[in-house]
């Protein structure tokens, strides 16, 4: 599997910006996507998933920083995955990686994608 991130840049504080992952090659066997974050000096954190198939509605988590602001979503047809991030905060600022795994519950991710930069002026 290979994914490829774009849709970064850089927006106020309060602005919206949505990434997109496009993910090629077996697809089929992906269980999960998500999308972390790496500040400069910081560790990566998760910031959301989604399950991969299992029709609209599926299982969502986000981190408690982004939750109400952001939104994963994901269309099977075209196999993207995209996050919606509204009400920016300079704190979003980072390096967003889109990845993907096989299997569910704690398991690693697998694959991962490009990083794309947000930054959040204030």
């Amino acid at each position: 599997v290979q994914l490829q991130a774009c849709g970064g840049g850089l927006v106020q504080a309060g602005g919206s910006l949505r990434l997109s992952c496009a993910a090629s090659g077996r697809t089929s066997g992906i269980f999960a996507v998500g999308w972390f974050r790496q500040d400069t000096g910081k560790e990566r954190e998760f910031v959301a998933s989604t399950r991969w198939s299992g029709g609209r509605g599926g299982r969502t988590d986000y981190t408690d920083s982004v939750a109400g602001r952001f939104t994963i979503s994901r269309d099977n047809a075209k196999n993207m995955v995209y996050l919606q991030m509204n009400s920016l905060k300079p704190e979003d600022t980072a390096v967003y990686y889109c990845a993907a795994k096989n299997s569910g519950g704690y398991s690693r991710y697998d694959y991962w994608g490009n990083g794309t930069l947000v930054t959040v002026s204030s």
